[in-house]
Parts: C-alpha cells; structure tokens; sequence
C-alpha cells in the first residue's frame, strides 16, 4: 500500500515535468512551466527521501547537504553567469548528468545488494545491461559536454577538428565497445566495464570535435538528449519509476528539437549522432577574400533618419545582440519607430545564438511582445517588402554563400532573406567573419550600410536621435 503511494506521487511528478515541458515551449508559459519543473522536482526529492530504506539521518543528513551545497552552487552562478554564457553553462550541466550516470552505475557495480539488484558476481543479467547502457551513454555525454563547453566558450576553436579517417576510428570504437559491453554481460567482468567506459569517453570528444561552431545550437539540443537517455538506464538498474520517465522525457523531448533543427538546417539527423554534423568542405571564403572591397559605413544618425521614414522594419538579433545586452535597446528602438508609425517585426533563426531559443530568452527578458517575434519560416518572404533589415550581431544566418557555395561550412543551411530589404544595416564590431569562420557577402551589398561599434550603444545612440528628431 505504501509503495504505490510512492508510485502515485512519482506519477504526479511526472506529469508536472510534462507540463513543465509544454510550458516551457513557448516565451508566453515559460514562467508557469518554470514552475510546474519546480514543484515536480520538490515532490520528487520528498517522495523519495520518504522510502522506508537503510538509515533514516544518514539518508537524510547526505542529501540534505547535497542539496544545500547544490542549491548554494546553483544560486551563484544563476546570478553571476551572463546571459551570453549561457549555451557553456547548459552544455556544462549536460557534462555533468552525463558524469552522474557513469558514478552511479559504478557504484552499482561494486554494491549492486545496496539497490537490490543482486550480488557481487551474481548481479541480474538485465541489470548488468541497464548499467553498461547508462554508463556508456553518460561517458559520451560527458567528454561530448566539455568539448561542447570548450568550443562555446573559446577555449577550443570552433573550426571543425577533422583528420584522416576519423570516422572510421570512431566506427571502431563503438564496435569495440559494443563487444565489450557483450563480455560484461555475460562474465560480469569489472575490467571490460572500465574499459568500455574509457573508450565511451573518448568516442564523446571524437564525436564532437569534428562539428563547427555554426552547428554548435544542434550539438546542444542533442547531448540534452544523450544525458536524459544515460538517466533512463540508470533509471531502469536502480529500479526507480521516476527516473526512467524524465529521462525518457528529457531523451525524447532533445531528440525531436534535434530533428526540427537538423530540419531547419537543411543537415541530417544521422550525422549529429555520428559526429558529423558539418557535412560541408573546407572554408573557401579564405580563398575568395578581398580587402580591397568597398564597404558602404554609417552612422546612427543615418541609421535613425532611414528607419523613422521607414513603413517596415525588421530586426534581425543574433549572437553579438547577447554579448552586448541590447536587446533592450532595441524594446527601446523598436517603441521609438512604432510611435511614429513604422511596423516592426523581429525575424528569429532556429539556430541563432549558441543554443535551440536563445535569442527568445533575451528578448522575452526585455518584455519585446511574443506576437512581434517570428520564426525564419514565417517572416524570410516579407523581407523584400520591408523597407529596413536591421541586422544585430547576426552573421552565418543570414549568409547567401549558405545557399550557393559547395564549400562552405554553411552550405544548405536555410538563411534570413535580409539582402532583399530595400536598405540592410549590419551592426558589428568589425569585419571579422562569423562563428563559422566565413565572410558573409552581405557586407558589400549595394543595399548595405556597416554600422561599427558596440550593439547596444550604435541602438542607443539610434534611439536619442530618434527622440530628438
């Protein structure tokens, strides 16, 4: 009678992670399901800190402290961590779930009569499978995470790292794996485990080493994924329902948003699991570079002037609208236009930023309306009838050679239709090339002007002649 309270109460969790999950698929719910995730997560940890199992303190004093720490840990990076670093910051999180499920399956090994699963030498067969599926999973997850983290926050270049025959050594690693994992579960060896598990994490820095960083919003959603299914075969050895349905939650929910990018970019879902999501050739943009090009530069003055005669606008943000937090200037920029009459839309890429609805958060944070925002597939056919293409911080997503060279990066990737807007304003730092490493043609665009600077002070410089006009 009172397991299946415990059961019913994980059922209720279960369904608040559901809700949670749709909530979160939209800026307008994101709070409430912020808080369907809490109050799921809450009946959770009370539920299971209620089994009647082992040392009531111990059990308790462990985890509350776990919990203290964790919370305290947490709290301070929420605070501290800056939301352009937020893409390193999930990916980190990922490693460090993929981490978990290898040390629980270890700890499973060695004590399996702790979590009922039988004895040493003696532990059930499928128990030994849920385990190695786990820890094998997590590995990738992990050593995939930190590469991840490393490419997102520059410690590693977000150039593919490819070398000769790459993809066959990882063929063979799995195999090896495979064959090992067999062993394990037949001898229940400890030496094919580690071993296995080795070769796991190295097959998670091979499979994301050769992906780019204009890929990199893929790569995330996709080892969110890996992480949810190293929680479900854990999940299924310790034997714990809950477990096992928000990691398949989390597993299936990170797969699909993989597929819809991977759809969105024109890539295949195949390659992001087999380490090669960046399926075109060597950046050839080197190679058709010149810095003799002419460059028509602006200023905001002329920015401001163009846009409040305007009778549409569309904002374009991207990844140099985080780094420089301008996103409200341009709540700002956007209301100064709009009292003068001027429509303003924003145009969203599935994959701008460093991970799947960045550049969401940042405008839901500066209270820019839902109904103003649209997605690549809704907005790129009104571009040729807007009078200004306001681009901010934006680079490979609105890149042509995405769509005509064979030797990009980029190629296939679908792309906002900017360079059809009657006047193109890029807001840049400087001319250098985008996270892909390509030079984006737009730039010396007869229907371009360069606005230089930092984002948010050229928007609100924009802004202060616009008031003042």
């Amino acid at each position: 009678m009172i397991s299946s309270w415990f059961l019913f109460f994980y059922l209720v969790s279960g369904v608040c992670f559901i809700l949670a999950l749709k909530g979160l698929s939209s800026p307008l719910t994101a709070a409430k399901g912020n808080v369907f995730g809490i109050a799921g997560m809450a009946i959770a940890i009370v539920t299971t800190l209620l089994i009647p199992e082992g040392s009531v303190f111990l059990r308790y004093a462990f985890v509350l402290l776990a919990i203290m720490g964790g919370g305290l840990i947490g709290a301070k990076i929420a605070r501290d961590i800056p939301m352009t670093a937020l893409p390193q910051l999930v990916a980190g999180f990922h490693s460090l779930v993929g981490m978990a499920a290898v040390l629980v399956a270890i700890t499973s090994l060695i004590e399996p009569q702790i979590f009922g699963i039988g004895v040493v030498g003696g532990i059930n067969t499928s128990s030994l499978f849920e385990m190695a599926f786990g820890a094998v999973i997590g590995a990738i997850t992990f050593s995939g995470s930190l590469i991840a983290f490393g490419k997102l926050q520059g410690l590693i270049t977000g150039k593919p790292l490819r070398f000769t025959l790459q993809h066959k050594l990882n063929a063979t690693l799995a195999a090896l794996i495979l064959a090992l994992i067999c062993f394990f579960v037949i001898f229940e060896s400890y030496t094919a485990f580690f071993i296995f598990v080795i070769l796991a994490f190295a097959l998670g820095f091979l499979l994301i080493l050769p992906i780019g960083g204009a890929d990199m919003p893929v790569v995330i959603s996709m080892l969110n994924s890996y992480s949810g299914f190293a929680a479900v075969g854990i999940g299924f050895t310790l034997g714990n329902t809950l477990l096992i349905i928000t990691g398949a939650l989390v597993g299936v929910s990170g797969a699909i948003l993989s597929y819809i990018m991977c759809k969105a970019m024109n890539r295949s879902i195949f390659n992001v699991i087999l380490g090669g999501v960046n399926i075109g050739g060597a950046d050839a943009s080197k190679d058709k570079k010149d810095d003799d090009k002419a460059v028509k530069i602006g200023s905001p003055e002329d920015a401001a002037f163009i846009m409040e005669n305007a009778e549409k606008v569309i904002i374009v943000p991207g990844y140099g609208m985080a780094v420089a937090g301008a996103q409200h200037a341009l709540f700002d920029m956007a209301n100064a236009l709009k009292a003068k009459g001027v429509e303003v839309k924003y145009a969203i890429h599935p994959v701008a930023g460093r991970m799947p609805g960045h550049m969401n958060v940042l405008l839901a944070e500066a209270n820019i309306p839902y109904e103003d925002v649209f997605e690549l597939d809704a907005i790129n056919g009104e571009f040729a009838t807007a009078d200004v293409a306001y681009v901010i911080g934006a680079n490979d997503v609105t890149n042509p050679l995405a769509k005509t060279d064979e030797k990009s990066p980029i190629f296939g990737m679908p792309i906002l239709e900017v360079g059809k807007a009657k006047t193109v304003f890029f807001v840049k730092r400087s001319m250098a090339t985008g996270y892909s490493g390509v030079e984006n043609p737009l730039f010396f665009a007869d229907n371009t002007i360069m606005l230089f600077g930092d984002a948010k002070k050229v928007t609100e410089e924009i802004v202060k002649d616009m008031e003042n006009s």
